[in-house]
């Protein structure tokens, strides 16, 4: 089980997690620095088990603000995805009339032809 040393609040402390998860393990110790330095920064000094109880409450708060909006969100996806499709109307073009232009442009070909022919000649 890998250790590892972390800094949190300007404090270091050596914590142990699974192998491969080293990099969750520094990126949580990150999150919860980012909490506690501000809190030394405006408070000074603190007792190590205060700093700590203060950021993970301000981390919890954050965390429970982002799982309300995530509540909200999928409230509203699964509204959006419960409203019918509108359909449009499409245009169906019958067959007859692919053939006519098939043969319109068959014409112009055989004219073309013509024309260049007789300006060869």
């Amino acid at each position: 089980m890998p250790d590892l040393e972390v800094t949190i609040g300007g404090r270091p402390f050596q914590v142990s997690c699974q192998p491969g998860e080293e990099h969750f393990l520094r990126a949580a110790a990150g999150m919860l620095d980012a909490e506690a330095s501000p809190i030394i920064a405006q408070m000074g000094r603190l007792p190590e088990a205060k700093m700590l109880l203060m950021a993970g409450l301000m981390l919890a708060d954050k965390t429970a603000a982002v799982e309300d909006e995530l509540r909200t969100l999928r409230t509203r996806v699964a509204e959006l995805e419960a409203r019918p499709v509108a359909t449009r109307d499409v245009a169906v073009i019958p067959a007859q009339v692919n053939e006519t232009l098939a043969e319109i442009a068959a014409r112009a070909e055989a004219m073309a032809a013509r024309v260049e022919e007789q300006l060869k000649a």
